[in-house]
Order: C-alpha cells, then sequence, then structure tokens
C-alpha cells in the first residue's frame, strides 16, 4: 500500500515551526483561561427564556451561540450568552475529535490490522503461531472479522498448528473502571478503546418467543469462545414492562450467562445490547470463536503477546475510511469509536511500514491531549478574539471533566465550515427531526420549518444538555448554533435547546 505521508502523529510538526512554541499549551491539566468576550444580544429572546424558566434552570448556568457561518469571524453574533465560559459539552466534545482527525488524518485515512505468522506454511497448515496487530479500527464488526478471517483463509491459512496472538499493544491500556462513570457497567457506550477492538466489546442477546415451547429462544452474537448462554428462558404472560429485569439474568461468571426469572410473550422478539462482562478476554474468545465459525482450525488457545522480530508479514485488512467512521461518530454518538480516533492522534502511523515490521511507539490519552493543544491555535486561525483551547479528557464527551466554550465550538464550526473537507464533516451531522441523536427533537415537537433544516451534534450526561451545528435561516445565511446547559435540570431544559434552533431558523 502506498504511505499516506507524512504520518499521522507527527504531521501536524512541521505547522509548529511557524506558531511561537507557547502556543502548544497542554491542555490535560490546565483550566480554560478567559477569552475576550463576544459582543452579547441584550435580550435572550423570549422563547428560550420561556423554556429555561419552566425547567427552572438560570442563564448563569447555560451558553448560547448564534452566528453567520459567512460573515467576518470577529463580527456580531445574533446572539451571544455566556459564551466564554468554560461548560462541559458532553458528546458535542465529539466535534472537536472529529474535525481534528479530519484536519490531521484526512477523510481517506484508514486504520490496517496486520497478520503474521511465525512458522512455515504449507497446504493451508501454518505451523506455528497466527498473529494479528491491532491497528486501531474504530468499527472491526463481525462482518469485517468474517471477511478477514475469509481472506487470510484464500492466501492459505486454514489451519493454525499453534496459537492465535493478539497484540493490541498501538495504544497504551486505558485505566478505567467501566463501573466508574455511572456504575452501569454492562452498557455499551461504557466500553474503553482498544488498538484490536472488536466489535465495540459488545454482547447481543436476542430474545423470541416460541409459543409452541413456552419459552423464548435465546440467541446470542458473536460467538465467544469458552462462554456457555442459557439457550431458552421461560415465558409468562404478564404485560411487557421491564422485561430485562424480568429476567433475572447472570452476568457474574464471563464463562456463563443464565437467567433465574422469565420473559413475557407480550414483548415480541427483543434485542438487549451489552458489555461483555470480561471486557480484557473479549477479543481472545471472539476472534478465536469467529476464525473457527468462518471454517478454519485452531488446535491451540487464543492468548496476547507482541509480534516477534523473526515473524513474516502475511496480509493487512485495512479498515472503512474516516469519513465513513466520523459520520457514526458523530451522527449516532458512538464513544468508543471517538477515543478510538481521539487514541490515534498520538499513535504512530501503521498504514504502510516499511517491509512489513510492526510500528514502533505507543498511543496514549495525554499524548493525544498535547496533539490537540498543539493543532488548536493553527486549525482555529489568527482571528481576534482568540479562543481558548478545549480541555480534553478521552475525546467523547463521556466525561466529567472535559470542558469548552460556546465561542470556542463556534470558531470550530466557522472553520470547519471552510475546510477542504466541510462536506464531509457536515454530512456526519444529525439532521434536526429526522435522524441520528437529533430524532428526538421531532417527538419533542419541534416546529416544521426547522425540521431537517439544521444539521447538529447533540450530548447528553445526567446534569448536561448540548448541541451545536448549523442551521438554515429563511432568509438563506447559514448560521452556527451553540447551546449548553449545566445543571441537575438540564435533562428538562432540551425544550429551551430546540426553541435555539428555531429561533436561528426564524431570521426574518
Amino acid at each position: 500500500m502506498p504511505r499516506l505521508s507524512p504520518p499521522a502523529s507527527h504531521r501536524f510538526i512541521a505547522r509548529l515551526a511557524t506558531i511561537c512554541l507557547c502556543v502548544c499549551t497542554v491542555v490535560g491539566v490546565q483550566a480554560v483561561p478567559k477569552a475576550v468576550p463576544h459582543a452579547a444580544a441584550p435580550v435572550m429572546p423570549p422563547e428560550i427564556a420561556s423554556a429555561l424558566a419552566r425547567a427552572k434552570v438560570p442563564r448563569d448556568a447555560v451558553s448560547l451561540l448564534v452566528a453567520p457561518v459567512d460573515g467576518p469571524e470577529s463580527g456580531p453574533p445574533r446572539l451571544a450568552l455566556r459564551t466564554d465560559a468554560p461548560m462541559n459539552p458532553a458528546s458535542v466534545m465529539k466535534l472537536v475529535t472529529t474535525y481534528a482527525g479530519l484536519d490531521l488524518l484526512g477523510a481517506d485515512y484508514t486504520w490496517t490490522t496486520h497478520f503474521y505468522a511465525d512458522g512455515p506454511l504449507a497446504d493451508g497448515v501454518l505451523r506455528g503461531n497466527l498473529y494479528i496487530r491491532g491497528g486501531g479500527d474504530p468499527k472491526l464488526v463481525l462482518e469485517r472479522v468474517d471477511a478477514m478471517f475469509k481472506a487470510l483463509q484464500q492466501r492459505g491459512v486454514r489451519e493454525v498448528r499453534g496459537d492465535l496472538v493478539l497484540d493490541n499493544s498501538l495504544f497504551a491500556p486505558v485505566a478505567r473502571d467501566p463501573a466508574e462513570f455511572d456504575g452501569e457497567p454492562l452498557r455499551p457506550y461504557n466500553s474503553t478503546p482498544d488498538a484490536l477492538l472488536v466489535n465495540f466489546k459488545a454482547l447481543i442477546l436476542t430474545f423470541t418467543p416460541d409459543g409452541a415451547s413456552g419459552t423464548a429462544r435465546v440467541r446470542s452474537e458473536p460467538p465467544l469462545a469458552g462462554v456457555a448462554i442459557d439457550a431458552t428462558v421461560p415465558m409468562n404472560t404478564a404485560p411487557c414492562g421491564d422485561w430485562r429485569g424480568g429476567l433475572q439474568a447472570d452476568f457474574g461468571d464471563p464463562s456463563r450467562v443464565t437467567f433465574a426469572g422469565s420473559y413475557s410473550a407480550k414483548c415480541g422478539e427483543r434485542v438487549w445490547p451489552l458489555a461483555y462482562a470480561d471486557p480484557a478476554s473479549y477479543a481472545r474468545r471472539a476472534l478465536l470463536a469467529m476464525f473457527v465459525a468462518a471454517g478454519g482450525v485452531v488446535d491451540g488457545t487464543a492468548r496476547e503477546g507482541a509480534v516477534p522480530g523473526g515473524a513474516r508479514w502475511l496480509m493487512d485488512s485495512p479498515s472503512l475510511p474516516l469519513a465513513d467512521i466520523i459520520a457514526d461518530v458523530n451522527k449516532f454518538s458512538n464513544n468508543v469509536m471517538a477515543q478510538q480516533i481521539f487514541l490515534t492522534l498520538s499513535a504512530p502511523d501503521t498504514r504502510d511500514v516499511p517491509g512489513k515490521r510492526p510500528a514502533k511507539g505507543q498511543a496514549t490519552q495525554e499524548g493525544s491531549r498535547q496533539a490537540i493543544a498543539a493543532w488548536w491555535p493553527l486549525a482555529m486561525g489568527a482571528a481576534r478574539p482568540a479562543v481558548p483551547p478545549p480541555l480534553v479528557e478521552n475525546g467523547s464527551g463521556l466525561s466529567r471533566d472535559e470542558r469548552i466554550t460556546a465561542a470556542g465550538l463556534g470558531r470550530l464550526l466557522r472553520r470547519a465550515a471552510v475546510h477542504p473537507q466541510a462536506t464531509v464533516f457536515l454530512n456526519s451531522l444529525s439532521l434536526a427531526g429526522v435522524d441520528g441523536t437529533a430524532l428526538g427533537m421531532r417527538n419533542r415537537g419541534l416546529a416544521p420549518e426547522a425540521m431537517g433544516n439544521a444539521r447538529l451534534k447533540t450530548g447528553t450526561l445526567r446534569d448536561v444538555a448540548a448541541v451545536a451545528g448549523y442551521a438554515t435561516g429563511r432568509s438563506g445565511q447559514r448560521y452556527v448554533v451553540v447551546g449548553i446547559v449545566n445543571h441537575p435540570n438540564a435533562g428538562a431544559a432540551r425544550p429551551a435547546l430546540d426553541a435555539l434552533v428555531e429561533w436561528a431558523v426564524k431570521d426574518r
């Protein structure tokens, strides 16, 4: 494969040569400094003020910005309230991660999974170990794993008389308890990043009623080596209600999933996506089982280990391009995919390693924070007032500590609108009331005039409600729109953010 030069983790370095080193502020350890205030609209639009009042959210818990996309960057916005206050944006922080990825890596960037062997291969039999080195692919889902293994078989690897050895050393381990954030370790959004991230470390259970047997059949995917899951669960005739709780599922033993309860026949077919209870063993179990399911044979086991120096390269499997990945990240707010992109900003380039040798170096969260800090002042341009860099923890917004100002988001959105990859970035956002995470605006009664007339990224945490993106006014003028609420009643203030989008559209 041709090298896309220069390596992604170093591409911004040449750009730093023209900028004073003092701009390279590390965001991981400091507070966001205060920027020069923007001109503010004197009165909050009444429809927004009323919605905030109903939610019992004060003005000092809110940041709002509506400004022309193509106006002078220092020109007055239509609405500006507390735009220089550092706010927790929740998943709206993904806009920073995905735009940085587009700018530093490029829309065509792909992650590569490498395959190596340490023994001879003849007549379909590898007499040695098969090594799989992860390159950080954010979307190595089941269909792509199956295609990857079938391609490997076409290259002659059908039986492995050794072990399946997984090398995920490209990313430094992220030390985080999946239960730490919200006490919900089995929620898929709490999965942690991994250089060899397989199927988001998710286990999908499907329950299908079978009237003839009086049970619900349980189907699971992917197959996990060494894991037994009850094939059926008794049915009952009670209202569907809390069907998950009614199952009385036990995930305490990673090698066994049992159901002590029952399933309501009135529920019909239901799907339960879960984060596997032992994420550290997920890739080993899934890849071993899927290699066998694809028609392969492994005499040994699956384990973790580094690719040895004498191993022979077999093949590469590229990911989907970054342009496709950011659509999932922004439109559907996939946390672990965002964290994969974030870590890639400090990773060595794995796409085309001379001699097909494993790339040296390791991506770290701190390295990626420094990459964002170095990139930010360059990407935001020289316009005044300057906007401070964001405070980034993991790049997904799944954090209590991440911070950014509405002014900073507004500047990013304006810069993204004139970027060579502007269309890719714009199309990654949800259409208001139509798809993605912005579909819920329809259920809250978004005005028809705003429906589909804004492209947005939403963010939600227990005490955060946020929205940011672009809206087109009646006049044809495009606006950047940013609204962030940090308050215990943030969830009740979501209609106020809908009203902000509606107000932006009604510009005459």
